[in-house]
């Protein structure tokens, strides 16, 4: 196996890597019995589709209300009746995403190694916010960027520039960790050194393109680091 780059911090994705998009599913289930994780599963998707559609137009809607749209579609496509007070706790649990269990562990061992550890999303700033304070990781993560200030969402170039920006720090020299494929990718193109935490065992996109290194959970970013 190649040797690891040099990098000198790290930036995460949120939402799948960081925080569990489908833990809400939980609460879907308990709303829509036998429908929950495919509620789950097609609310992600949309509100992926979205962010993609808007950027490929030129045009902008905050990431939360993005989610919220996801959601009414979804439904609408499974046949589901979601009330208003049952889309206010839907959403209200977006907020408050479980964590991935390894995650604590990790980003523990990155401060005490000295590392710099931040978050580049599609996350509206409240959201993320938000979401770090419940999964009890405020405290560990700076800078936490958001890319409403530029209005594109991943895989823009625009999007990824934030964080050599905020980091004063060469891509190549910034770890980019994700646990979505076509993030890794995206991230990749632009120059970032890039990890794929490929939890499910999906395969690689076809795309003649392969992150720098591939692991299957959070505690891989440790390899980068060496204690």
């Amino acid at each position: 196996m190649a040797a690891l780059p040099p990098v000198h911090a790290v930036l995460f994705d949120a939402y799948g890597t960081l925080f569990d998009v489908y833990s809400v599913g939980l609460l879907a289930e308990q709303l829509f019995p036998r429908q929950g994780e495919a509620l789950a599963r097609l609310w992600r998707d949309k509100q992926i589709e979205y962010t993609r559609l808007l950027t490929m137009s030129g045009r902008y809607t905050p990431f939360w209300d993005l989610t919220r749209a996801g959601l009414r579609w979804s439904a609408q496509s499974l046949g589901l009746a979601v009330t208003p007070e049952a889309e206010e706790r839907l959403m209200n649990q977006y907020r408050h995403l479980s964590a991935f269990p390894e995650n604590r562990e990790v980003l523990l061992a990155l401060r005490e190694r000295g590392v710099r550890t931040g978050i580049l999303s599609n996350g509206d700033p409240e959201m993320l916010a938000v979401g770090l304070r419940s999964a009890g990781f405020a405290d560990l993560i700076d800078p936490v960027l958001s890319v409403h200030p530029v209005r594109r969402y991943k895989t823009d170039p625009a999007a990824y520039a934030l964080g050599p920006q905020a980091l004063n720090l060469p891509p190549k020299q910034i770890l980019f960790v994700s646990s979505n494929g076509w993030d890794a990718i995206g991230a990749t193109w632009y120059g970032f050194t890039t990890l794929w935490v490929n939890r499910g065992g999906a395969p690689l996109e076809a795309l003649d393109t392969e992150p720098t290194r591939i692991g299957r959970s959070l505690r891989d970013v440790l390899d980068f680091f060496p204690s």
